[in-house]
């Protein structure tokens, strides 16, 4: 795929549809193996749903950015909450909290993590945010590589729950 054909844009409310089968594509490719399927089921059921997306893409509390190709077909996404929800751990004012920065499984290790990740830090930049704040699984040493790269650092740790099961994720931060 060439890069040059790739554009970063904003998410609209029409983009809910696929970005609800992106998301549970790409949150069954990397853990569905980890989770009994009825937690698996209950937590897309909750977080992946069309409903869901449409919500958040109307919502002026969030921004979602997209990788579209030259065909027009989306190929990964990341949200951006203006007002982080992760527990308050740093002396942040003002932190954003990025959230799902996933790709299609199909299209993995072609550069469109790093696209949304620099939209990402510009825009929290450009929104005046002192700090980027995100979770993490405690075991995705690739994840926790990736953001590493841009400076995040580990902070603390919260629990994640995929339908009964709880999972550690770790939560890093990168002042701005």
């Amino acid at each position: 795929m060439a890069t040059h054909s790739l554009t970063v844009r904003l998410a609209t409310p029409a983009d809910a549809a696929v970005l609800a089968d992106l998301g549970c594509r790409a949150f069954v490719a990397k853990f569905g193996h980890l989770y009994r399927p009825e937690d698996l089921a209950a937590f897309l059921d909750v977080s992946h749903t069309e409903q869901k997306l449409h919500a958040e893409l109307t919502d002026p509390g969030m921004v979602t950015a997209v990788v579209e190709d030259g065909a027009g077909r989306l190929l990964a996404f990341c949200k951006l909450l203006l007002e982080s929800s992760l527990p308050r751990v740093t002396d942040a004012a003002r932190p954003l909290e990025l959230k799902q920065l996933y790709g299609d499984p199909d299209v993995l290790g072609q550069g469109l993590g790093a696209r949304l990740m620099d939209w990402a830090l510009d825009e929290a930049r450009r929104r005046r945010a002192d700090e980027v704040q995100l979770s993490v699984w405690s075991e995705n040493p690739g994840a926790q590589r990736f953001y590493g790269r841009y400076g995040f650092v580990k902070v603390g740790e919260v629990d994640f729950m995929v339908g009964e099961q709880r999972d550690e994720d770790w939560l890093f931060a990168l002042k701005l």
